[in-house]
């Protein structure tokens, strides 16, 4: 009887012995060579947070173009592009010899996205379905890359950037606009953005705070050569610092 009570409690502990010390990891495969980042992320938005109209009161977009330097005959590329509202604007700007290239992972949003760039004619624009770790960018193509108010749902930072970042031209340029809030609050700490854009090799060549849209404008540019996934030390954020956990 001793014997028969004792085997389930031999079998369990040698279940817990096989499986200690092996973390299954519930990424996407394709996420699985890079660290983990170390903070939460948004969900995306359902709604919009304010009307095209509201943001052009405030000269949202025209602001950010002018800081970026986005001029006719550019090749640009607006991921997360959502229903458009840069999208457009860049096409614009940009003008019948330039490019545009609206990303997003939503099936659905990508379709909506297409109807109005053919209702409004824009055929400096093409769209592209991405996934969550990869942004799928045609190598060396953009001279600027805009990632607006959507880097706080990104759930595979340094995968994403890292797959991001031969889609620059020699010149290229990362354009972030986000808000200054807790990355659970659809927003980014600038500490936190600084040092995982630099864990895979980008520099900050800009930063202003636009309070009259409520967040802040970061540019980046490619330095150095691509550290490999395995090199990729993630970050941090501790008070208003980040650092790289290794």
């Amino acid at each position: 009887m001793a014997l028969c009570t004792r085997l389930p409690v031999l079998f369990a502990a040698a279940l817990l012995a096989a499986t200690s010390g092996c973390e299954q990891d519930s990424r996407p495969e394709t996420s699985r060579d890079f660290p983990q980042a170390d903070r939460p992320v948004s969900p995306p938005q359902t709604s919009k947070v304010t009307t095209e109209v509201q943001r052009d009161l405030v000269r949202e977009a025209q602001a950010v173009m002018d800081l970026a330097g986005v001029s006719p005959g550019m090749s640009v590329a607006d991921i997360g592009a959502g229903e458009g509202y840069y999208t457009i604007r860049l096409a614009q700007r940009v003008g019948v010899s330039g490019r545009v290239l609206a990303e997003d992972i939503d099936a659905g949003v990508t379709e909506r996205l297409g109807q109005r760039v053919l209702r409004e004619e824009l055929d400096n624009v093409s769209i592209r379905l991405g996934t969550a770790d990869d942004p799928r960018l045609p190598e060396n193509s953009f001279d600027r890359v805009f990632l607006i108010r959507m880097y706080h749902e990104v759930s595979e930072p340094y995968a994403f950037l890292w797959r991001m970042r031969p889609s620059l031209r020699a010149s290229g340029q990362v354009i972030v606009v986000d808000g200054d809030r807790p990355t659970n609050d659809h927003g980014t700490p600038p500490a936190l953005l600084f040092c995982e854009m630099q864990a895979v090799g980008f520099r900050l060549t800009e930063f202003v705070r636009k309070p009259e849209f409520k967040g802040y404008y970061a540019q980046f540019e490619a330095v150095g050569e691509r550290p490999a996934p395995a090199d990729i030390s993630p970050c941090r954020l501790t008070g208003d610092t980040a650092v790289s956990k290794n």
